[in-house]
């Protein structure tokens, strides 16, 4: 290739090329429509893949109609409280999760609830047996108001009690993100209990209190 009357050298073309190029997209985008979305932005979840997508409003409202058979199904905001105990000694026992902190939802794909627990390396999956949730829903009748996919029962054994929460999915991985960054030990360590009360403090301000006998 000729260029002004001399030849071109690798290091010109590889600078024309860069020239030409688009510049990078800054911020977050949406997964659906590549709208940009603000750093608090709302999220569907992908039931084949079980995997949260980052959409924009307009995006996330097509996907929140309840009970359409769709692929994709929108996280709510609300945030709930029981009080109580939800899972008494035995049942926790039943569920054999070695720390005082799960999750657990209900995967209308597989037609099962499933547990989470956090540790070291993320969250650890527990399916329960089948009618484990049934017998929780038996003595917790305002537990059934749970949304299948989208939404969890949030529990913390502490020495006073049980903080029982239902909160979006979405919260729930923010909140085993964090663990994970900050776990030191079998049991977290200092931060990430820290890190814990600050999310638990977080979640009972933005709830509001259940109906333990039915659904609000």
């Amino acid at each position: 290739m000729i260029l002004q009357g001399r030849p071109s050298s690798p290091a010109a073309s590889l600078l024309r090329i860069s020239r030409r190029r688009p510049a990078p997209v800054a911020g977050e985008r949406c997964e659906m429509c590549a709208e940009p979305v603000g750093h608090e932005h709302a999220h569907v979840v992908n039931l084949d893949g079980r995997a949260l997508m980052c959409t924009c409003r307009p995006c996330y409202l097509l996907f929140g109609e309840e009970g359409a058979r769709q692929n994709y199904r929108a996280v709510p905001e609300r945030y709930l409280s029981f009080e109580g105990t939800a899972l008494d000694e035995r049942t926790w026992d039943e569920l054999q999760i070695p720390v005082g902190l799960a999750f657990l939802f209900r995967n209308s794909v597989q037609d099962r609830t499933i547990a989470f627990y956090p540790g070291p390396a993320g969250a650890t999956e527990s399916e329960l047996p089948l009618d484990a949730w049934d017998t929780i829903v038996g003595s917790h009748p305002g537990l059934a108001v749970l949304r299948p996919d989208v939404e969890a029962l949030l529990v913390r054994r502490t020495q006073d009690g049980q903080d029982c929460h239902l909160v979006p999915i979405d919260a729930c991985y923010h909140l085993v993100g964090r663990l994970r960054t900050v776990w030191r030990g079998f049991d977290g360590g200092r931060e990430a209990h820290e890190a814990m009360n600050a999310f638990f403090s977080d979640v009972q301000r933005r709830s509001r209190p259940a109906d333990m006998a039915g659904a609000p």
